[in-house]
């Protein structure tokens, strides 16, 4: 027969009562428990403010976020807007300018101008119509503003020549011929003005090099024109009938052109054929 000894352990609430240890008949030790491990994080008391003060942060937050949306968008839509309304503006001035309305398109400029104050174009266009309507000092002021804006605009800076000439600024027109020149060797026109302003300094044989380059690279009609009235300060008025007649056949019926063939044909002895042209000068001046 097999024997089993039980061991019960006795649970008080005070202690728990172990078998005796070596040298401790009595059971008088009382095992040490291990000390309690302290956790890494440290426990912080939440109060109520302070979860209102966090949730006021988030919505205010998203209110910013929210604004900056909506005034970006906003700004969005009114450059495009103003965009629209500077675009129509200056179509309209590009119209009334082809039909001499400069003071109109003078106008409708401004509007453009106003929303897009940036927009070289616009600049460029009223400087011409101020040019139209004998305004020369705002045009030239129009035509510098391209020029700030877009340095090697050769349109704006011919323009600006063009005007520096009507007012008889002529160092300023050749300042800025040569300086087109510079920039595109191949613009006749600045040859034609550069000659013009030199030619009105006193020095028509010098401007008559100008006026040969530019009537190599364009044959029109003031190219021809012009030279043909430096042949005739110069006294070479055959030359002065040859560019004469290339203007009368790329455009025949301009009265001050036959009186201008008139003056040379007598000056080189064709009484005859001075007195038609000047017959035909009559006439065209009439119609």
């Amino acid at each position: 027969m097999i024997s089993c000894t039980c061991f019960i352990f006795i649970y008080d609430k005070d202690k728990l009562k172990m078998p005796n240890w070596p040298g401790d008949p009595a059971g008088t030790i009382v095992p040490t428990p291990e000390p309690r491990r302290s956790s890494s994080l440290i426990e912080i008391p939440v109060q109520p403010e302070d979860v209102a003060r966090r949730r006021r942060r988030i919505l205010i937050s998203c209110c910013a976020a929210a604004l900056l949306a909506i005034a970006i968008a906003s700004w969005i839509y009114k450059r495009n807007v103003e965009s629209l309304r500077a675009m129509e503006s200056y179509d309209a001035a590009v119209r009334l300018f082809r039909i001499a309305r400069y003071n109109q398109a003078i106008i409708a400029l401004d509007l453009t101008i106003g929303l897009k104050p940036d927009f070289a174009d616009g600049y460029l266009l009223r400087g011409r119509a101020y040019a139209g309507d004998a305004i020369t000092e705002l045009a030239i002021r129009d035509f510098t503003k391209v020029l700030e804006i877009r340095p090697s605009d050769t349109a704006a800076r011919l323009a600006r020549t063009s005007v520096y000439i009507d007012r008889k600024d002529y160092h300023s027109a050749i300042a800025d011929a040569t300086a087109v020149l510079a920039i595109d060797p191949s613009l006749s026109q600045a040859y034609n003005f550069r000659a013009c302003a030199v030619r009105a300094l006193g020095d028509p044989k010098k401007a008559l090099d100008d006026f040969n380059r530019a009537v190599q690279l364009n044959q029109n009609v003031d190219n021809y024109y012009q030279r043909a009235a430096t042949y005739q300060i110069l006294g070479e008025h055959r030359l002065a009938i040859a560019d004469l007649d290339q203007v009368i056949d790329l455009r025949p019926g301009q009265a001050p052109v036959y009186f201008a063939r008139a003056k040379s044909r007598q000056a080189a002895g064709d009484l005859r054929g001075a007195d038609a042209d000047y017959r035909l000068g009559i006439l065209y001046t009439s119609r």
